[in-house]
């Protein structure tokens, strides 16, 4: 399937914290809220020719904790499974932002 038209993408921060507060209630207690990659994980993915963006798909690990893997996606909105896959974001918790509770609750 092509990529669909761009769009606008950009939340406020009212939404966002909207959207996750959803999510944090209707998840069960301790779960997985968030997953950080560094920018290189990013960059190694974009930087590769003929990728137009990312796609991010929900997994499980081993131990069936959430995970998160990136790909990238080309012109025709295919996964480039051929080339730099990414895993081992940093789930939050424990890799979270203690200060400012917007997104986190």
């Amino acid at each position: 399937m092509p990529l669909p038209d761009p769009q606008e993408h950009r939340i406020s921060l009212a939404v966002a914290a909207e959207l996750t507060r959803r999510y944090r209630e209707s998840a069960p207690a301790g779960a997985v809220k968030a997953g950080m990659f560094p920018r290189s994980s990013f960059e190694t993915i974009l930087k590769q020719p003929g990728c137009l963006g990312i796609r991010i798909y929900f997994g499980r690990n081993a131990t069936n904790a959430l995970s998160l893997v990136m790909v990238g996606v080309d012109s025709d909105g295919k996964d480039m499974t051929q080339d730099e896959l990414m895993d081992n974001n940093f789930p939050c918790p424990p890799f979270c932002d203690d200060g400012d509770k917007a997104l986190n609750g």
